[in-house]
């Protein structure tokens, strides 16, 4: 079985079913002895630029296991479902587990709130 990354963008007024897509998706990967190794909802974010019309959209980041008949269902329920407006299947050499920079760059910010901290800039990355 091979890795990959997948990343869904969802249209926004779909998000309260964000979850019963997950719970789909489990199943046609577990279904064939896959596993799920990571899995983050980053919400809903502002898009680079409009797709249909939209600016903002859901986003789902996966990490998975799997075999090719999963792969191919997940395709396939992928690109005939209304609801999700892009899609990305990359294949990775391991399991990624660890948090990603976008949930990471969440919970930095979530604790500075929190502490009352200031984000220093030096003139050095000022400059870059």
């Amino acid at each position: 079985m091979r890795h990959y990354e997948i990343v869904l963008i969802i249209h926004p007024d779909q998000s309260e079913q964000v979850s019963a897509m997950v719970d789909r998706y489990r199943a046609i990967i577990e279904k064939n002895d896959g596993q799920i190794h990571r899995l983050e909802d980053w919400g809903r974010r502002q898009l680079a630029y409009p797709i249909k019309k939209m600016h903002k959209a859901h986003y789902l980041l996966l990490n998975v296991q799997c075999d090719k008949e999963a792969l191919d269902a997940l395709k396939h329920a992928f690109r005939y479902n209304d609801a999700i407006l892009r899609h990305l299947i990359i294949q990775r050499e391991t399991a990624i587990t660890e948090v990603s920079a976008m949930m990471r760059s969440e919970e930095e910010k979530e604790r500075m709130e929190r502490t009352g901290e200031r984000m220093m800039i030096t003139e050095e990355e000022l400059e870059v």
